[in-house]
């Protein structure tokens, strides 16, 4: 795909179309999910109807971040950083959301420092709480529920819902991030 615009583009248009119930996009792969009965016979065609005013402009979205999460000083060790260096070289990056998957609303965000860069953890908790800001190879993320994980944990959002039932997600592809340092 070209773009995170391209790819919320793409989504956009996609989830327009008559008979599609959602679109889920990637950085490389697009998955459709229709009304039983209701694919469209030539999609091409369903997605030019689908096209009709639809957005594709990403957002800017600060999510404040209290730096306390129980690996920023395995992060920073990996990283050949005191954990200082870490905390400012997260929060002077500006994210885009590649692609939301593995929860709702767990928005993988692509644009970390290649200095942050790490594995996963090789074993895996069995809860990360609700809001951490962690850290898996050469993306960031912000848990929107408690759940099991394997990231590395830097942090935790302040004051930030990343979905609820009512309104969805809130990051959505190509958006751009910011994380604020609080506390």
């Amino acid at each position: 795909m070209g773009s995170e615009t391209d790819g919320l583009a793409l989504g956009t248009r996609l989830r327009a179309c008559e008979g599609v119930v959602d679109a889920v996009v990637t950085e490389d792969r697009v998955c459709v999910y229709f009304e039983p009965g209701a694919v469209p016979r030539d999609l091409d065609r369903a997605l030019e109807r689908g096209v009709g005013g639809a957005s594709a402009t990403p957002r800017e979205v600060i999510v404040r971040v209290s730096y306390d999460g129980p690996d920023l000083a395995l992060v920073a060790s990996l990283s050949g950083l005191p954990a200082e260096d870490v905390i400012r070289l997260h929060a002077a990056g500006v994210y885009v959301v590649r692609m939301v998957g593995f929860l709702p609303g767990f928005a993988y965000l692509g644009g970390l420092e290649p200095r942050l860069v790490v594995a996963r953890r090789s074993v895996p908790r069995p809860r990360v709480d609700a809001g951490s800001v962690a850290i898996a190879a050469d993306y960031t993320a912000v848990y929107p529920f408690a759940s099991p994980g394997g990231w590395n944990v830097i942090g935790h959002a302040q004051g930030a819902e990343m979905f609820r039932s009512d309104t969805g997600a809130l990051l959505r592809l190509g958006d751009r991030v910011r994380f604020e340092r609080v506390g």
